[in-house]
């Protein structure tokens, strides 16, 4: 080890902190992102407990909702999944009664997903209290600031 490296390595006199200067990690996108994801998921994960549905159960089957007769391949695009593991969850909700598969009109090869009527009931209540806890959780943006957020956080995300 170099001299300075040695120096740079040992530890300098006791310092208190008073203020905590987080400047530099409140200056990245992806920290204010995180921050932001974790107060949207620390009031989201209660609130869909009730429903016993995770924040990846609740996308796809809000998706399947909006799109029914969507394929595995297209929910898997649109949310960044691999194919294994939403394998598993859609045979999950299948299970639960929540979605079924039907034959796609076509494509043979694929398999259209639909909400059951148990699944569809579910998830107008789950939609309806996640919107309420958006609200809750973002209640310091104005409408407008909200979907400004929204636009620039999906610039950061896609691909257009």
């Amino acid at each position: 080890m170099n001299a300075a490296r040695e120096r740079a390595a040992e530890p300098t006199a006791a310092v208190a902190v008073d203020e905590v200067d987080a400047a530099y990690l409140e200056s990245l996108i992806g920290y204010n992102a995180r921050r932001a994801a974790l107060a949207m998921i620390g009031a989201f994960l209660p609130g869909m407990a009730a429903f016993d549905l995770r924040p990846v159960d609740f996308s796809v089957l809000s998706l399947v909702l909006h799109n029914p007769g969507i394929t595995s391949r297209q929910l898997c695009a649109t949310l960044g999944i691999l194919p294994p593991n939403l394998v598993g969850l859609v045979g999950t909700l299948e299970r639960r009664g929540l979605v079924l598969r039907q034959p796609h009109p076509t494509d043979r090869r694929a398999m259209g997903l639909h909400l059951t009527a148990p699944g569809r009931a579910l998830m107008r209540k789950a939609e309806r209290t996640a919107a309420g806890i958006e609200a809750a959780v973002a209640s310091r943006l104005s409408p407008a600031e909200a979907r400004t957020l929204i636009r620039l956080l999906r610039k950061v995300y896609l691909d257009r």
